[in-house]
């Protein structure tokens, strides 16, 4: 499984780049996201590899939570790594995580080829996924923020709301999250 790539540009597209690495050159399939921040010199990219019966595809990212967002959205029903690249090329995590908390169906049916079926079954399988994305940018805090998501929901709190009151708080570990939360819900 290739994890991460390391080279040189040496050709670019809005859909794809050729990495020259150590003499072989990789063609990873980037968002425009990716596309619009990448230069033209050394690059190191974080990849998804899928290997499929006819193809072996290579997907770069430039951080972890547009890789988490497409990771995460290719395991839905429906959702190839073709609908998974245009909504990582359509809305960086932080609008997607907007998306999703607000339960946007208008927001998913933006995205080339993603129509009212599949837009409601992203939002569906997709919920509470937006306190991962915005808090996938730091690994402690996205397992804090996780830890306490889990742990309010067990306090039976529903998911959109736990998002919401997460989002707003400042605690850096676990307990202090459950806490602020547990504050802020009273007050909604």
């Amino acid at each position: 499984m290739i994890v991460g790539i390391n080279g040189n540009v040496i050709y670019k597209e809005p859909a794809f780049v050729h990495v020259d690495v150590s003499g072989v050159v990789y063609e990873v399939f980037i968002s425009l996201h990716t596309f619009s921040t990448l230069g033209n010199a050394e690059v190191k990219l974080l990849t998804t590899q899928i290997i499929r019966e006819d193809a072996q595809l290579l997907f770069g990212f430039l951080d972890m939570a547009e890789k988490k967002m497409f990771e995460r959205l290719i395991k839905i029903s429906g959702v190839g790594p073709k609908v998974a690249m245009a909504i990582c090329s359509t809305y960086t995590p932080n609008q997607f995580a907007t998306v999703i908390n607000n339960k946007d169906m208008n927001g998913v049916k933006k995205v080339p080829g993603i129509g009212p079926k599949s837009a409601g079954r992203i939002l569906v399988e997709l919920s509470g996924f937006d306190v991962e994305l915005v808090s996938s940018g730091d690994a402690p805090k996205s397992l804090a923020f996780n830890q306490a998501s889990e742990a309010l929901e067990s306090l039976g709190f529903k998911k959109d709301k736990i998002s919401k009151v997460l989002s707003l708080c400042k605690g850096e570990d676990t307990a202090s999250l459950v806490k602020e939360a547990l504050k802020l819900l009273q007050t909604i």
